[in-house]
């Protein structure tokens, strides 16, 4: 059977990422992301394996596009100023695609490409937290630390966890700066020791 010319894997995912984008977790079927690419389903069978192989697709497109713009925010910077760039960046890529984010965070162990694509981010992560004095062991539990206050807040944040009115980018700003004077005293403590 010929395939549907300009259908690929990614052409499906990027479906799957606009009907998140647009509808959110909800809305991802595929049924939806079929009605929305003009044919049947079983068509999409020729580029992911079921809705469990598009949910991998969307895990590693997501963690590719998060590396992106961590990366991108990364370049040029150090130090603090590399911090809050991540921070920042890492907040508005979770504000532009909170339905596609949580696959970012979705990286079983059986699955060599994701891993390695996870991979990614926590580099760009450990290489801005080197500047600190932070190495081996001491700057993956950094990163995980980091990752954990990032991921709680906007986590929170995406479904609307802070009701009270109280200004949200300074809530982040703060819990930034105190992710900071821990990194600044666990490089203290690792210079110490």
């Amino acid at each position: 059977m010929p395939l549907r010319a300009g259908l690929t894997t990614a052409t499906v995912t990027r479906a799957a990422v606009e009907l998140l984008d647009s509808e959110g977790a909800d809305a991802l079927t595929l049924a939806r992301v079929a009605e929305k690419l003009g044919v049947r389903i079983p068509s999409l069978y020729n580029h992911v394996s079921g809705l469990d192989g598009l949910r991998r697709e969307l895990a590693l497109y997501a963690v590719e596009q998060l590396n992106a713009v961590l990366t991108a925010a990364a370049i040029g910077k150090a130090g603090d100023d590399a911090v809050y760039a991540l921070a920042n960046a890492y907040r508005a890529f979770v504000r532009a695609h909170p339905a596609l984010y949580p696959f970012s965070q979705r990286i079983p162990n059986d699955d060599p490409a994701l891993q390695a694509a996870a991979s990614g981010p926590v580099d760009v992560v450990v290489a801005v937290l080197a500047g600190y004095g932070l190495r081996a062991d001491d700057a993956l539990h950094a990163v995980r630390g980091f990752r954990s206050a990032l991921h709680g807040f906007t986590a929170l944040e995406a479904m609307g966890g802070f009701g009270l009115p109280l200004d949200l980018d300074e809530s982040f700003r703060r819990l930034i700066q105190s992710q900071i004077a821990g990194l600044r005293a666990q490089a203290h403590g690792a210079q110490s020791g």
